[in-house]
């Protein structure tokens, strides 16, 4: 015991007022790993209730980010005191400091009070759907600074999270995982209307993704000037991958019109020359 106890208190560093031992290595690896497991023991209940259904994995990976910043917090101020620093005497003393490092880092700081907000509205969650300027992206995870998403071409995206905050942003999957589209399409004049509405609904009926296919609808939507103007309209589950589904719905489409002898007209313009006020020009010349 006197050996263990001579090794502990063994000093390793000394400097002024402050002199670091063994035993507050000791300290500070048993602060790190009592952290890690709560964590650890949080997770896994967090994850137990997830699959019970009590909560839904958004959700559940919100509250713990925030658990574990929070627990992160304690103990690294738990390691200062260990080590000597007084943690109310570090703040007091770093006030001016951290105005400066404040405005130098205004952004960074916007992008973490963001990052909270996210974690804690909870307005936003894994695997949402989201639209930001101009692109649709999957986020697969919400850090405090910034977030990471995966857009349609499968590169991921890092985001500010400051940016989710501030700008407007579409959820496409925040009231319900299901989401309507529609597909607009033009046959020529003459063609029968109501052969059109059922080739286009059966198209769309064809897809294996569309839900609620009661709710699938076909419409003629406006007279154009080349061409009958219709929409259909469809429910679907697969929104990150819509332009794919999209491309399948008009090929089927393309083939149920030619095998029906459906035309989808090119657009047309009519020229109209004044030919009597050419020739009076030419007679006069004469």
């Amino acid at each position: 015991m006197e050996t263990i106890s001579t090794i502990l208190k063994f000093e390793l560093l000394n400097f002024d007022a402050y002199s670091i031992k063994v035993y507050t290595l000791v300290l500070v690896v048993l602060i790190v790993l009592a952290t890690k497991a709560v964590l650890w023991i949080i997770k896994k209940s967090l994850n137990r209730k997830s699959r019970t259904k009590k909560l839904d994995a958004g959700n559940t990976y919100a509250l713990y980010q925030i658990i574990k910043y929070v627990i992160w917090v304690v103990a690294i101020g738990l390691i200062l005191e260990t080590i000597g620093i007084k943690v109310t005497v570090l703040i007091a003393g770093s006030a001016a400091l951290m105005v400066g490092i404040g405005l130098g880092l205004q952004q960074t700081f916007n992008d973490v009070v963001s990052g909270i907000i996210l974690l804690s509205e909870r307005s936003i969650k894994i695997d949402d759907i989201l639209e930001i300027d101009g692109d649709v992206v999957k986020i697969q995870e919400i850090g405090l600074r910034t977030s990471k998403g995966l857009n349609r071409d499968d590169i991921s995206i890092i985001i500010p999270n400051s940016l989710i905050t501030t700008n407007k942003v579409i959820n496409w999957s925040h009231q319900s995982k299901k989401t309507r589209f529609s597909i607009d399409v033009g046959v020529a004049y003459g063609s029968n209307v109501e052969q059109v509405l059922k080739i286009l609904e059966e198209s769309a009926f064809a897809h294996p993704d569309i839900s609620n296919r009661e709710l699938t609808e076909a419409r003629l939507v406006n007279f154009g000037n080349s061409s009958l103007d219709f929409q259909v309209l469809f429910f679907t589950k697969n929104i990150f991958r819509i332009s794919k589904m999209k491309s399948d719905i008009r090929r089927i489409i393309s083939q149920k019109f030619i095998e029906n002898n459906i035309t989808i007209p090119f657009p047309q313009m009519d020229l109209h020359l004044k030919t009597n006020e050419a020739k009076v020009g030419f007679d006069n010349m004469k």
